[in-house]
Protein backbone atom coordinates (compact mmCIF):
# COMPACT_ATOMS: atom_id res chain seq x y z
CA UNK A 1 0.00 0.00 0.00
CA UNK A 2 2.08 3.24 -1.39
CA UNK A 3 1.76 6.38 0.68
CA UNK A 4 -0.10 9.03 -0.63
CA UNK A 5 1.36 12.71 -1.14
CA UNK A 6 -0.75 14.17 2.27
CA UNK A 7 0.41 11.17 4.45
CA UNK A 8 4.01 12.03 3.78
CA UNK A 9 3.00 15.72 4.54
CA UNK A 10 1.83 15.13 7.52
CA UNK A 11 4.72 12.73 8.37
CA UNK A 12 7.06 15.55 7.76
CA UNK A 13 4.76 18.28 10.16
CA UNK A 14 4.46 15.33 12.80
CA UNK A 15 8.47 15.16 12.70
CA UNK A 16 8.71 18.84 12.78
CA UNK A 17 6.60 19.26 15.94
CA UNK A 18 7.52 15.60 17.78
CA UNK A 19 10.89 15.62 17.08
CA UNK A 20 12.13 17.90 20.16
CA UNK A 21 10.56 15.11 22.33
CA UNK A 22 11.72 12.26 20.91
CA UNK A 23 15.45 13.60 20.95
CA UNK A 24 14.81 14.45 24.59
CA UNK A 25 13.42 11.06 25.04
CA UNK A 26 16.17 9.18 23.40
CA UNK A 27 18.75 11.56 25.42
CA UNK A 28 17.26 10.03 28.59
CA UNK A 29 17.65 6.61 28.05
CA UNK A 30 20.94 6.82 27.21
CA UNK A 31 22.49 8.68 30.25
CA UNK A 32 21.30 5.54 31.90
CA UNK A 33 24.02 2.92 32.52
CA UNK A 34 23.20 -0.39 31.63
CA UNK A 35 25.84 -2.32 32.48
CA UNK A 36 24.27 -5.48 30.30
CA UNK A 37 25.39 -5.67 26.73
CA UNK A 38 22.41 -7.96 25.85
CA UNK A 39 19.96 -5.25 27.35
CA UNK A 40 22.22 -2.06 26.42
CA UNK A 41 21.77 -3.56 22.60
CA UNK A 42 17.95 -3.91 22.82
CA UNK A 43 17.52 -0.66 23.94
CA UNK A 44 19.96 1.09 21.55
CA UNK A 45 17.75 -0.96 18.75
CA UNK A 46 14.49 0.27 19.90
CA UNK A 47 15.25 3.47 20.40
CA UNK A 48 17.51 4.38 17.14
CA UNK A 49 15.64 1.80 14.71
CA UNK A 50 12.21 0.73 15.67
CA UNK A 51 10.56 3.64 18.05
CA UNK A 52 10.31 6.51 16.16
CA UNK A 53 7.40 8.33 17.42
CA UNK A 54 7.14 11.69 16.73
CA UNK A 55 3.12 11.53 17.22
CA UNK A 56 2.57 11.29 20.00
CA UNK A 57 4.61 14.33 21.16
CA UNK A 58 3.73 16.38 17.90
CA UNK A 59 -0.14 15.85 18.90
CA UNK A 60 0.39 17.24 22.81
CA UNK A 61 2.48 20.10 20.56
CA UNK A 62 -0.48 21.20 17.68
CA UNK A 63 -3.07 21.31 20.95
CA UNK A 64 -0.73 23.44 23.20
CA UNK A 65 -0.36 26.13 20.05
CA UNK A 66 -4.27 25.56 19.28
CA UNK A 67 -5.46 27.16 22.47
CA UNK A 68 -2.60 30.04 22.11
CA UNK A 69 0.08 27.92 24.28
CA UNK A 70 4.29 27.35 23.51
CA UNK A 71 5.07 24.56 22.06
CA UNK A 72 8.25 24.56 24.69
CA UNK A 73 6.28 23.38 27.68
CA UNK A 74 5.05 20.28 25.96
CA UNK A 75 8.47 18.36 25.45
CA UNK A 76 9.04 16.93 28.47
CA UNK A 77 5.78 15.85 28.80
CA UNK A 78 6.52 14.50 25.18
CA UNK A 79 9.32 12.55 25.86
CA UNK A 80 7.66 10.68 28.77
CA UNK A 81 4.80 9.88 26.55
CA UNK A 82 8.09 8.47 24.19
CA UNK A 83 9.16 6.81 26.60
CA UNK A 84 5.66 5.14 28.17
CA UNK A 85 4.39 4.23 24.85
CA UNK A 86 7.28 2.59 23.82
CA UNK A 87 7.06 -0.34 26.94
CA UNK A 88 3.02 -1.15 26.04
CA UNK A 89 4.24 -1.21 22.37
CA UNK A 90 7.17 -3.89 23.88
CA UNK A 91 5.12 -5.38 26.17
CA UNK A 92 2.15 -5.75 23.31
CA UNK A 93 4.17 -7.33 20.72
CA UNK A 94 5.27 -9.88 23.87
CA UNK A 95 1.65 -10.65 24.27
CA UNK A 96 1.10 -11.14 20.59
CA UNK A 97 3.86 -13.21 19.94
CA UNK A 98 5.02 -10.72 17.11
CA UNK A 99 8.27 -11.02 15.66
CA UNK A 100 8.13 -8.46 12.64
CA UNK A 101 6.18 -5.66 12.40
CA UNK A 102 6.29 -3.52 8.99
CA UNK A 103 9.13 -5.48 7.81
CA UNK A 104 11.14 -4.60 10.81
CA UNK A 105 12.49 -7.24 13.38
CA UNK A 106 10.77 -6.45 17.13
CA UNK A 107 12.59 -6.45 20.08
CA UNK A 108 11.53 -10.08 20.36
CA UNK A 109 12.19 -10.93 16.84
CA UNK A 110 15.75 -10.16 17.88
CA UNK A 111 16.35 -10.40 21.36
CA UNK A 112 13.70 -12.88 22.65
CA UNK A 113 10.90 -12.52 25.08
CA UNK A 114 12.87 -12.42 28.23
CA UNK A 115 15.42 -8.94 27.05
CA UNK A 116 12.22 -7.70 25.63
CA UNK A 117 10.43 -7.44 28.53
CA UNK A 118 12.85 -6.55 30.72
CA UNK A 119 14.02 -3.77 27.90
CA UNK A 120 10.14 -2.52 27.97
CA UNK A 121 10.44 -2.53 31.63
CA UNK A 122 12.74 -0.50 31.96
CA UNK A 123 11.38 2.29 29.28
CA UNK A 124 8.37 1.66 31.79
CA UNK A 125 10.65 2.47 34.60
CA UNK A 126 12.11 6.00 32.87
CA UNK A 127 8.94 6.86 31.12
CA UNK A 128 7.62 7.70 34.68
CA UNK A 129 10.66 8.96 36.38
CA UNK A 130 10.40 11.71 33.06
CA UNK A 131 6.85 12.23 33.67
CA UNK A 132 7.13 12.70 36.91
CA UNK A 133 9.97 14.98 36.69
CA UNK A 134 7.93 17.09 34.23
CA UNK A 135 4.92 17.33 36.31
CA UNK A 136 6.71 18.31 39.55
CA UNK A 137 7.86 21.99 37.45
CA UNK A 138 4.01 22.65 37.33
CA UNK A 139 1.98 23.68 40.06
CA UNK A 140 0.93 20.65 42.48
CA UNK A 141 -2.69 21.21 41.03
CA UNK A 142 -1.77 21.35 37.35
CA UNK A 143 1.16 18.37 37.55
CA UNK A 144 -1.63 16.30 39.56
CA UNK A 145 -3.74 16.59 36.94
CA UNK A 146 -1.34 15.70 33.99
CA UNK A 147 -0.08 12.88 35.59
CA UNK A 148 -3.70 11.40 36.10
CA UNK A 149 -4.97 12.01 32.44
CA UNK A 150 -1.30 10.11 31.47
CA UNK A 151 -2.83 7.32 34.38
CA UNK A 152 -6.43 7.67 32.45
CA UNK A 153 -5.32 6.92 29.23
CA UNK A 154 -2.52 4.21 30.03
CA UNK A 155 -5.57 2.50 31.90
CA UNK A 156 -8.06 2.91 28.97
CA UNK A 157 -5.55 1.45 26.87
CA UNK A 158 -4.66 -1.79 29.05
CA UNK A 159 -8.19 -2.69 29.22
CA UNK A 160 -8.32 -2.19 25.44
CA UNK A 161 -5.61 -4.55 24.98
CA UNK A 162 -6.99 -6.99 27.80
CA UNK A 163 -10.11 -7.18 25.77
CA UNK A 164 -8.52 -7.68 22.20
CA UNK A 165 -6.89 -10.85 23.89
CA UNK A 166 -10.11 -12.45 24.73
CA UNK A 167 -10.87 -12.15 20.59
CA UNK A 168 -7.30 -13.86 19.74
CA UNK A 169 -7.62 -16.51 17.48
CA UNK A 170 -11.92 -15.89 17.11
CA UNK A 171 -12.75 -15.50 13.11
CA UNK A 172 -16.16 -14.95 14.84
CA UNK A 173 -15.85 -11.63 16.67
CA UNK A 174 -17.72 -8.82 14.69
CA UNK A 175 -16.88 -5.33 13.72
CA UNK A 176 -18.66 -3.69 16.38
CA UNK A 177 -17.13 -6.16 19.22
CA UNK A 178 -13.64 -4.93 17.54
CA UNK A 179 -14.59 -1.36 17.39
CA UNK A 180 -14.95 -1.41 20.99
CA UNK A 181 -11.64 -2.60 21.10
CA UNK A 182 -10.28 -0.17 18.86
CA UNK A 183 -11.82 2.96 21.00
CA UNK A 184 -10.44 1.71 23.94
CA UNK A 185 -6.99 1.81 22.26
CA UNK A 186 -7.29 5.56 20.76
CA UNK A 187 -7.02 6.61 24.11
CA UNK A 188 -3.54 7.45 23.73
CA UNK A 189 -4.06 9.87 21.02
CA UNK A 190 -6.80 11.12 22.84
CA UNK A 191 -4.49 11.68 25.98
CA UNK A 192 -2.23 14.06 24.43
CA UNK A 193 -4.22 16.18 22.63
CA UNK A 194 -6.35 16.72 25.95
CA UNK A 195 -2.76 17.12 27.87
CA UNK A 196 -1.60 19.53 25.04
CA UNK A 197 -4.99 21.58 25.30
CA UNK A 198 -4.60 21.59 29.25
CA UNK A 199 -0.86 22.93 29.50
CA UNK A 200 -1.75 25.60 26.58
CA UNK A 201 -4.05 26.86 29.17
CA UNK A 202 -7.51 25.85 27.11
CA UNK A 203 -10.69 26.07 28.34
CA UNK A 204 -12.64 23.19 29.59
CA UNK A 205 -15.02 23.28 26.81
CA UNK A 206 -11.56 23.49 24.50
CA UNK A 207 -9.95 20.63 26.51
CA UNK A 208 -13.07 18.52 25.67
CA UNK A 209 -13.18 19.25 21.96
CA UNK A 210 -9.16 18.25 21.77
CA UNK A 211 -10.08 15.47 24.05
CA UNK A 212 -12.69 14.09 21.27
CA UNK A 213 -10.78 15.18 18.25
CA UNK A 214 -8.00 12.74 19.35
CA UNK A 215 -10.15 10.10 20.30
CA UNK A 216 -11.89 10.33 16.92
CA UNK A 217 -7.88 10.53 15.00
CA UNK A 218 -6.96 7.54 17.31
CA UNK A 219 -9.57 5.39 16.10
CA UNK A 220 -9.14 6.39 12.58
CA UNK A 221 -5.37 5.52 12.43
CA UNK A 222 -5.59 2.46 13.92
CA UNK A 223 -8.42 1.41 11.43
CA UNK A 224 -5.91 2.61 9.01
CA UNK A 225 -3.38 0.59 10.46
CA UNK A 226 -5.61 -2.38 10.03
CA UNK A 227 -6.19 -1.73 6.48
CA UNK A 228 -2.36 -1.87 6.42
CA UNK A 229 -2.01 -4.92 8.08
CA UNK A 230 -4.04 -6.69 5.25
CA UNK A 231 -1.32 -5.63 2.63
CA UNK A 232 1.46 -7.67 4.89
CA UNK A 233 1.51 -11.32 4.12
CA UNK A 234 3.40 -12.08 7.78
CA UNK A 235 1.64 -9.62 9.63
CA UNK A 236 -2.26 -10.69 8.26
CA UNK A 237 -0.78 -14.06 9.47
CA UNK A 238 0.21 -13.36 12.58
CA UNK A 239 -3.25 -11.45 13.07
CA UNK A 240 -5.08 -14.73 12.11
CA UNK A 241 -3.50 -16.66 14.41
CA UNK A 242 -2.44 -14.58 17.25
CA UNK A 243 -4.95 -11.29 17.48
CA UNK A 244 -8.00 -10.11 16.07
CA UNK A 245 -8.03 -9.61 12.42
CA UNK A 246 -8.18 -6.56 10.86
CA UNK A 247 -11.60 -4.74 10.98
CA UNK A 248 -11.85 -4.71 7.06
CA UNK A 249 -12.05 -8.67 7.26
CA UNK A 250 -14.62 -8.55 9.49
CA UNK A 251 -16.80 -6.21 8.11
CA UNK A 252 -16.07 -8.79 4.24
CA UNK A 253 -16.97 -12.02 6.76
CA UNK A 254 -20.65 -10.11 6.86
CA UNK A 255 -21.10 -11.45 3.23
CA UNK A 256 -20.73 -15.66 3.57
CA UNK A 257 -19.33 -16.19 0.11
CA UNK A 258 -16.49 -13.59 0.88
CA UNK A 259 -16.15 -15.05 4.60
CA UNK A 260 -15.64 -18.53 2.87
CA UNK A 261 -12.97 -17.56 0.34
CA UNK A 262 -10.97 -15.29 2.19
CA UNK A 263 -10.66 -18.18 5.57
CA UNK A 264 -9.94 -20.91 2.91
CA UNK A 265 -6.96 -18.63 2.11
CA UNK A 266 -6.23 -17.98 5.65
CA UNK A 267 -6.07 -21.42 6.50
CA UNK A 268 -3.24 -21.98 4.59
CA UNK A 269 -0.04 -23.37 6.46
CA UNK A 270 1.83 -19.91 4.99
CA UNK A 271 0.60 -16.88 3.21
CA UNK A 272 2.16 -16.05 -0.19
CA UNK A 273 1.70 -12.48 -1.40
CA UNK A 274 -0.21 -13.68 -4.20
CA UNK A 275 -2.92 -14.88 -1.45
CA UNK A 276 -2.62 -11.82 0.27
CA UNK A 277 -3.51 -10.28 -2.86
CA UNK A 278 -6.15 -12.24 -3.44
CA UNK A 279 -8.00 -11.36 0.16
CA UNK A 280 -6.72 -7.73 -0.10
CA UNK A 281 -9.40 -7.99 -3.85
CA UNK A 282 -11.97 -9.84 -1.86
CA UNK A 283 -12.16 -7.40 0.74
CA UNK A 284 -12.29 -3.89 -0.94
CA UNK A 285 -14.81 -5.90 -3.43
CA UNK A 286 -17.21 -6.85 -1.19
CA UNK A 287 -20.15 -3.89 -0.26
CA UNK A 288 -19.75 -4.41 3.02
CA UNK A 289 -16.68 -2.37 3.15
CA UNK A 290 -18.94 0.96 1.84
CA UNK A 291 -20.18 1.02 5.78
CA UNK A 292 -16.90 1.02 7.60
CA UNK A 293 -15.96 3.54 4.90
CA UNK A 294 -19.08 5.45 6.11
CA UNK A 295 -17.94 5.10 9.31
CA UNK A 296 -15.19 6.28 8.81
CA UNK A 297 -16.38 10.12 6.92
CA UNK A 298 -18.78 9.94 9.47
CA UNK A 299 -15.81 10.62 11.91
CA UNK A 300 -13.87 12.94 10.26
CA UNK A 301 -16.60 14.80 9.62
CA UNK A 302 -17.08 14.91 13.97
CA UNK A 303 -13.24 15.36 13.91
CA UNK A 304 -13.31 18.18 12.04
CA UNK A 305 -15.98 19.86 13.68
CA UNK A 306 -13.98 19.72 16.76
CA UNK A 307 -11.54 21.94 15.80
CA UNK A 308 -13.55 24.52 15.10
CA UNK A 309 -13.16 26.96 17.99
CA UNK A 310 -9.70 27.03 16.42
CA UNK A 311 -8.83 30.43 16.08
CA UNK A 312 -5.21 29.64 14.92
CA UNK A 313 -6.44 28.87 10.77
CA UNK A 314 -2.32 27.57 10.05
CA UNK A 315 -2.88 24.95 13.59
CA UNK A 316 -6.70 24.27 12.25
CA UNK A 317 -6.02 23.22 9.07
CA UNK A 318 -3.14 21.24 9.89
CA UNK A 319 -5.24 19.27 12.59
CA UNK A 320 -7.64 18.59 10.26
CA UNK A 321 -5.44 17.40 7.45
CA UNK A 322 -3.71 14.91 9.73
CA UNK A 323 -7.05 13.40 10.37
CA UNK A 324 -7.50 13.44 6.38
CA UNK A 325 -4.91 11.60 5.79
CA UNK A 326 -5.70 8.51 7.95
CA UNK A 327 -8.46 8.32 4.72
CA UNK A 328 -6.16 8.96 2.29
CA UNK A 329 -5.70 5.85 -0.59
CA UNK A 330 -8.53 4.03 1.14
Amino acid sequence: MSKGKLIIQMQKLLKEKGKNAWESAKKEVFCERIDYKPVRDALRYFMDKFWINFHHPALITLACEAVGGKAEITTDIGAALVLLTGAVDIHDDIIDFTEVKGSKPTLLGIFGRDIALITGNILLIKGLQLLSRACSVLSKEKGGTVFDMVKDGFLKLGIGVARETQLRGCWNVTPEEYFEVIKYKAAIAETAVKIGAFLGGGSQKEVNCMAEYGKILGILATIRDDFIDMFEPNELMSRAKNECLPLPLLYAFKNSEARKEIIGLLEKEVLSEEDTFAIVEVVMKSGELQELRKLMKTLLHKGIKCTNFIENKTIAKQLIDILAATLEDL
